[in-house]
């Protein structure tokens, strides 16, 4: 049963209190969820190109952050995940396979602009990403997700042009993403970041779909990174992860798979299964692979820009949570520092912290939404609302609208699915 994210389903699905002060210490953990960072790496937000500021130590400061929290340095944190598109641009017209296979561009003045090619994706963006993750290298088990922008390539299909006209984003063509000999030379399976850690347990194709081990509040954990718009030998590859792995409550993080009002609706602009249908919408992600495996529990995405939440039953009758986190298009430290340009996203440094409290009777994740540029939670920031909720959630109350950032989420089954942990 889908329980869309308003103030009723709150009420019905999730308990937005704090965690209680008598949870065992010993059973609480953290997992760090780092949203859409492009726009912090994008080589065009940094001094050296008029930028007013660099927005690279942004992310740099994100990942200070959350090396700062890990278990292994004292803190609380177990795991981290990047939700996908790290850095901003694309070093191909159309990749090697897609060539082959016979794919032709569109031209698409809008879009051929934004998104050409360029040398410094590897020349900066992707040396950035590096920097900012080896934070966590030999620190604690992470992963990160391919996101459109992380693909070698990004172009518009022939068969889905631009209109003459541009009335809405349905209009301005449909962007398709190919190859990821990028992503793979950063975060791929042998790259010095995994290639032989033990909680590095799986990989797809280089690395472009991955499988990590942690564990934390007295159980192993299964998490399995997708790639944008998993194909279906993802989808099979993932099936068999969980074989392998039977009974671990299992995290799933994909990037594109639900938009800020909930729906698992890909974005009119870029969707890979519009054009090649080996690739998977969000809704077939669900119906093909995720509501299928009774372990996976959580859902982990990015992609659309806002915040969101659903819970639905699988079809075993078992609670799957499902979040969304983007902020890549906040741009408060942009106005600040006097650029005008409304279009011009950055994030201002926030992210999320998922604290587990498995030693309650019963299982919750406070959910907490943090800035590294402010030093702050959302609950704390007065002017949160002020600056983000007319483009994000304008229909919502201040209250409602802090609501999204900072909740409880109630593990109502998490017992009677895994037991009771060690």
């Amino acid at each position: 049963m889908k329980t869309p994210f308003s103030r009723a389903a709150l009420l019905l699905s999730l308990t937005l209190v704090a965690a209680p002060a008598h949870a065992a210490q010993t059973r609480d953990f953290s997992i760090a969820v780092l949203p859409d960072t492009q726009n912090y790496i994008d080589y065009t937000h940094q001094k050296v190109a008029g930028f007013p500021f660099d927005g690279r130590d942004m992310f740099l400061d994100q990942l200070r952050y959350v090396s700062s929290r890990l278990k292994s340095q004292g803190g609380d944190v177990a795991f981290v995940v990047g939700l996908g598109d790290v850095w901003q641009h694309q070093s191909l017209e159309m990749d090697p396979d897609h060539v082959a296979r016979g794919f032709k561009r569109a031209p698409n003045p809008v879009m051929d602009h934004e998104f050409a090619p360029t040398p410094k994706v590897r020349e900066i963006e992707m040396p950035t990403a590096r920097e900012g993750y080896a934070m966590l290298d030999g620190k604690t088990p992470f992963a990160v997700v391919p996101g459109n922008h992380d693909h070698d390539a990004m172009w518009t299909d022939v068969n889905h042009p631009p209109k003459a006209v541009v009335k809405g984003p349905e209009d301005i063509g449909m962007l398709h993403a190919g190859g990821l000999t990028n992503f793979d030379a950063v975060f791929g399976a042998d790259s010095a970041f995994f290639k032989g850690k033990p909680w590095y347990v799986d990989s797809h194709d280089g690395g472009a779909d991955s499988a990590q081990i942690f564990k934390a509040g007295g159980y192993t954990f299964l998490h399995i990174g997708l790639r944008f718009d998993p194909t279906n030998d993802s989808l099979a590859w993932a099936a068999e992860v969980i074989r392998k792995h039977p009974g671990l409550p299992t995290i799933v993080t994909t990037h594109d798979y639900m938009d800020n009002d909930g729906r698992r609706l890909p974005n009119p602009i870029i969707d890979n299964n519009a054009v090649d249908p080996n690739d998977n919408t969000p809704q077939m992600v669900w119906d093909k692979f995720i509501s299928q495996h009774d372990q996976i529990f959580l859902v982990l995405c990015g992609h659309e820009h806002g915040q969101a939440l659903r819970t639905d039953d699988n079809r075993f009758g078992h609670k799957v949570v499902q979040v969304l986190s983007d902020y890549q298009d906040r741009h408060q430290t942009a106005i600040d520092a006097g650029v005008n340009n409304p279009y011009v996203g950055i994030g201002d440094g926030w992210l999320r912290i998922m604290t587990f409290h498995l030693g309650d009777a019963t299982p919750t994740i406070a959910v907490r939404t943090y800035s590294t540029v402010y030093n702050k939670s959302s609950r704390d920031t007065a002017q949160y609302a002020a600056w983000y909720k007319a483009k994000e959630k304008p229909a919502l109350s201040d209250a409602d609208f802090h609501g999204q950032d900072d909740f409880t989420i109630t593990l109502s089954d998490f017992r009677q699915r895994f037991g009771k942990g060690s």
